[in-house]
């Protein structure tokens, strides 16, 4: 049985280059994002394991266990670490019950249209809810909410410009992550 890391760089292997490309400019955009401090490292993890994540499910449809799970349990702890650094034990609270919820609401939605919304998404909300919600609240609201809009509008253009069909399948996963970011740099600019 291979080794989770194994598994990862198995799921690595074909985008290599493309992963090792964006990883750089993610990092430094999450150092920016982050107001460098102790949660920094976890949103390092966060942006590099997204720039994967995004890379994996365009060219797949997939979200894979192998990069979801151990980012989630690396940005969880890394998190925690900061909550005891900074004696910030609500920003933790907040940050794992926004992991919660928005794994719940994606569960629900996968529950309701497994076809539309797969439990690789459904995984991602959760690393992406602990990060939001680390955040804030109103951060976390935004990027649950803008990966709706930022798909349909994308799936709109693919729409108008015939490239796809009310039946295309649309890899979800990169517009989750481009909310997030978008959500934590709006936070950020505040």
């Amino acid at each position: 049985m291979p080794s989770p890391l194994d598994r990862a760089r198995r799921e690595l292997a074909p985008v290599r280059r493309a992963v090792g490309v964006g990883a750089l400019p993610a990092a430094v955009w999450a150092v920016w994002a982050s107001g460098p401090g102790w949660a920094t490292p976890a949103f390092v993890v966060l942006a590099c394991v997204g720039v994967a994540l995004a890379v994996v499910d365009l060219r797949t449809h997939r979200l894979p266990d192998a990069l979801t799970r151990p980012g989630t349990a690396l940005v969880v702890v890394l998190l925690g670490v900061a909550a005891l650094a900074t004696g910030d034990g609500p920003a933790l609270v907040r940050a794992l019950a926004g992991g919660l919820a928005l794994g719940a609401v994606y569960l629900l939605l996968h529950l309701v249209h497994r076809a539309g919304m797969g439990l690789g998404d459904v995984k991602l909300a959760v690393l992406l809810g602990v990060a939001t919600g680390w955040a804030g609240w109103a951060t976390w609201a935004a990027a649950a909410l803008l990966p709706f809009l930022l798909g349909g509008l994308a799936a709109l253009v693919l729409l108008a410009t015939r490239r796809a069909s009310r039946t295309t399948a649309i890899a979800f996963g990169p517009f989750m992550l481009a909310g997030a970011a978008v959500a934590l740099t709006a936070a950020r600019l505040a």
